[in-house]
């Protein structure tokens, strides 16, 4: 795996290393040796997927407090993302600022969110599938979230919204 740094501080653009001969590829997706060379602490507590059927859903902008926050390892399984983070860490330099990428089945890049960054993402194709390393198990208590079109945080959505739960689209607005 490569790991690039991203404009948020923690949070790694992770690059696979494949493989390839004429069976196809192979590549190695986590691994906690080649995370701790980088800096990163990170033990896998669950795995998720999510199953989007419209491009344009949104998802996000969640988080969990502590003492459940938890840290990810998202990438797109199937189809297209529009992925994106915000810092809510009030010491850090990039306090409320965001950083996206597009993750993808054809480019295969994952994102890494630290403990206290929202994440959300907007599928740019029908049928998208995401795949969630969480470093902390589920805690219904612990679940926060802000406004995916919160003018503090000035997100360039890149279509417009076809799907969204009720509960994503009526987080509070940041003070």
């Amino acid at each position: 795996m490569r790991f690039h740094e991203t404009p948020v501080p923690g949070a790694w653009l992770i690059e696979l290393e494949p493989h390839a001969d004429a069976r196809g590829l192979f590549a190695r997706t986590y691994c906690a040796r080649e995370f701790a060379e980088q800096g990163i602490r990170f033990e896998v507590a669950q795995c998720n997927l999510s199953v989007n059927h419209r491009r344009g859903t949104l998802r996000g902008l969640h988080y969990q407090a502590p003492p459940s926050a938890e840290a990810k390892v998202v990438r797109c399984v199937r189809g297209a993302i529009h992925d994106v983070i915000v810092d809510l860490r009030p010491d850090s330099p990039a306090y409320r600022r965001h950083y996206a990428v597009d993750l993808s089945a054809e480019n295969r890049l994952a994102l890494f969110v630290p403990e206290l960054c929202a994440h959300g993402f907007q599928t740019m194709t029908d049928g998208a599938e995401v795949s969630y390393l969480m470093g902390e198990f589920y805690d219904p208590d612990a679940q926060r979230g802000v406004r995916w079109d919160d003018p503090a945080f000035a997100i360039p959505w890149p279509l417009a919204v076809t799907e969204i739960s009720e509960k994503d689209a009526s987080w509070p607005l940041v003070e």
